[in-house]
């Protein structure tokens, strides 16, 4: 097996709350990361395919054809934007690092060419990142959580 990684980078602007809290109690659980206004990352992505090489190209996976997939699917949708209220798939979703490694999966896993989703990494600054491999979680949203597989959409 072998292992090919697509890093990208988006600046976002996000607030962690819960609404079923209180200003205070988000506050003491987020701290300043629950500003009403929100706040910004310069965010990393990493695109993790596991595949054996093409006999023809050597390719796990073109890697243009990844990058488009991530610039059309991912970079597109949350770069200069707040994820809080203009990303549609993360309405009613806590955008935390961990919610953001989930979510970007889930787009990305059913529309990959060629090769198989091993590991989408998304650091929120150089010493914090969450890594998803496609297990079963609880994907957490503002005071629900709702079960997903790696292949829900």
């Amino acid at each position: 097996m072998v292992y090919v990684t697509r890093r990208v980078s988006f600046c976002a602007a996000h607030r962690l709350y819960n609404p079923n809290w209180s200003e205070e109690r988000n506050y003491a659980v987020f701290d300043k990361c629950s500003n009403p206004n929100g706040h910004g990352h310069n965010y990393v992505l990493e695109v993790t395919v596991a595949g054996q090489p093409d006999p023809e190209t050597g390719y796990v996976i073109d890697l243009k054809e990844l990058a488009r997939l991530i610039e059309q699917e991912i970079l597109s949708k949350v770069d200069h934007r707040h994820l809080n209220y203009d990303v549609d798939f993360l309405q009613g979703i806590n955008p935390t690092v961990e919610n953001l490694a989930i979510a970007f999966w889930r787009i990305l896993e059913p529309k990959l060419p060629r090769g198989r989703l091993h590991c989408v990494r998304v650091y929120e600054s150089e010493h914090i990142y969450a890594e998803y491999r496609g297990e079963p979680v609880a994907l957490v949203g503002n005071g629900a959580i709702t079960t997903v597989t790696a292949n829900a959409e």
